[in-house]
């Protein structure tokens, strides 16, 4: 893998998050969760690069994040469709949900969280912000049909500290 600038992102943000799914990892090599994500966002804002994730209450890997400084997000081959299918359907309480995958982690470069062999994009990337979301501020009501529980999201958001790619 090489290191690119962020500026040099070489990917199309919109189908990463839609159609390719991101696997989140936050905690570290020794003890974290991993979920799928495909709902989320890149930008700029505080003078900083960013990338905003969502994550409900109920999720095992919430526990992590909130106790970690990092997280990581990777993005893989097709070949890995199914792993990060199970990545986002079975909860780590539950156990090793990795060892039902083939990916393998690794240590991150720049932040504590780990990352994975098997990633064809990473980014490394330090917890900034977070809140939690308000149902109040949906101005499209039909937003809080994605919300039948009122388990609402919590946003993070995470400076990018570093990309790499193939």
């Amino acid at each position: 893998m090489r290191e690119v600038k962020v500026t040099e992102l070489p990917v199309d943000v919109v189908n990463l998050w839609r159609n390719r799914w991101l696997l989140l990892t936050a905690g570290t090599i020794d003890e974290c969760n991993m979920m799928t994500v495909g709902w989320g966002s890149i930008g700029y804002m505080w003078k900083k690069p960013f990338v905003q994730i969502v994550v409900r209450p109920q999720r095992h890997t919430r526990k992590y994040v909130e106790q970690s400084d990092s997280f990581t997000l990777c993005a893989f081959p097709e070949k890995y469709r199914k792993d990060l299918a199970k990545l986002g359907t079975i909860s780590g309480r539950d156990g090793d949900k990795l060892s039902k995958t083939g990916l393998t982690l690794k240590v991150s470069r720049r932040v504590a969280s780990p990352s994975y062999n098997e990633a064809e994009l990473i980014l490394e990337c330090r917890k900034i912000y977070y809140q939690d979301m308000d149902p109040r501020g949906f101005v499209d009501k039909t937003i809080l049909e994605n919300y039948a529980e009122n388990d609402y999201h919590r946003i993070y958001f995470g400076e990018i500290l570093s990309v790499f790619c193939e």
